[in-house]
């Protein structure tokens, strides 16, 4: 490690062009001592290292040359627990594995983003989140003494506010901020949930949209594109959401026809039925749209819209990991994505969803070969 240490000082100050003379009078030391260094016939005090590493603006590790084997057993902690989030098991083990790499590599915010999902989905796993309606209101409201008592979401809130303070990217920044919005409401911290909500960007002024300002021709067409796909993906969100909370829609058709008709703008776009990631939020709005239509006894409607949820959901999973994906209807055909970047689907997916259908289309879609795939994780 000595002589390691001594070539890595001497390639690191060639690499910047300084002498002997230069390191020494920036650590106070001789330039006797720093020859000895580099040439293997000491090695600093440990209370200088640091100092070094500034100096050539490295870490400690790369400084003794540990940054390789750091980055590989990261990527392998990431990857695995990558893995493990996708299937959306139980969590018990990613979990651990994340907070022992989160106290070994502190300054890492993949490993945060990481484990703050495990965290997430453990959460809904093991407590789960409880909501409530009033014979006076039109609206459904969170157990909040209920939800705050998850102890999986208390962790995943330090985790993800641990992870906003550090340097991350815009898109990491906005991904993390949607889920702790989420969560702080489900727990009942609304205030903080509205002041995080209200420090973030107006949707005029999102990258997507501006950037359709900031273009032209080819390139605006594509960017027209991606801020459709973009749109229309938040306002699925955000309308399932008022559907599924608001009394007056999800105990009346008025809500199914909202569902199926957001669904038939979708296809509308996608003329062509190559949807992409779209694909999903179709399945989405058609399963929602049989739920809601099985409870109210429209078996035959609640069939129709299950088996074009389940159609979108099988195109989605033929179209991953085939490369560059082409959309190609004419609003969207200057995208392209890569397909190996399309969102996994849960292993579970399909047991959330049977669960909460009313037995008689259960047994109807169970009697029918076609949805074998649906009952296997059940």
């Amino acid at each position: 490690m000595q002589l390691n240490l001594g070539q890595k000082i001497r390639e690191l100050r060639r690499r910047d062009g300084r002498k002997q003379e230069d390191l020494a009078k920036a650590l106070g030391v001789t330039c006797q001592t720093v020859s000895r260094w580099e040439v293997g016939g000491g090695y600093p005090d440990m209370e200088i290292i640091p100092a070094i590493a500034n100096y050539f603006n490295v870490s400690i590790d790369e400084l003794f040359c540990y940054s390789k084997d750091r980055q590989e057993k990261l990527k392998a902690v990431l990857d695995k627990t990558e893995t493990q989030i996708n299937a959306q098991g139980d969590m018990t083990e990613c979990v651990e594995t994340l907070r022992d790499a989160a106290e070994e590599f502190p300054s890492e915010p993949k490993i945060l983003f990481n484990l703050g999902y495990a965290l997430n989905i453990q959460g809904w796993k093991k407590h789960g989140a409880k909501s409530y309606t009033k014979d006076d209101s039109d609206y459904t409201y969170e157990d909040k003494e209920y939800n705050s008592g998850n102890i999986y979401w208390q962790e995943a809130i330090k985790v993800y506010e641990r992870a906003l303070s550090m340097d991350i990217s815009p898109e990491e920044r906005d991904a993390v901020t949607l889920l702790i919005v989420t969560i702080y409401a489900k727990m009942g911290y609304n205030e903080k949930a509205k002041a995080l909500a209200l420090k973030q960007n107006s949707i005029i002024n999102s990258k997507e949209i501006l950037l359709t300002h900031a273009t032209e021709a080819e390139e605006r067409d594509k960017y027209q594109g991606e801020a459709i796909i973009s749109l229309l993906t938040e306002l699925k969100n955000v309308l399932c959401n008022s559907v599924c909370t608001k009394i007056s829609l999800f105990t009346k058709t008025d809500g199914i026809k909202l569902l199926v008709d957001l669904a038939h703008v979708y296809e509308t776009i996608f003329s062509d039925g190559k949807c992409g990631i779209a694909h999903l939020h179709i399945r989405e709005l058609y399963l929602h749209a049989a739920v809601f239509e099985a409870r109210f006894g429209n078996t035959e409607h609640a069939f129709e819209y299950f088996k074009k949820g389940f159609e979108h959901n099988k195109i989605y999973n033929s179209i991953r990991y085939q490369g560059v994906y082409q959309y190609t209807a004419p609003l969207v055909s200057k995208v392209t994505f890569l397909s190996e970047n399309f969102p996994s689907v849960p292993e579970s997916f399909w047991k959330g969803w049977i669960e909460v259908l009313p037995d008689g289309l259960r047994e109807q879609l169970k009697s029918d070969s076609q949805f074998a795939e649906c009952f296997e994780k059940i």
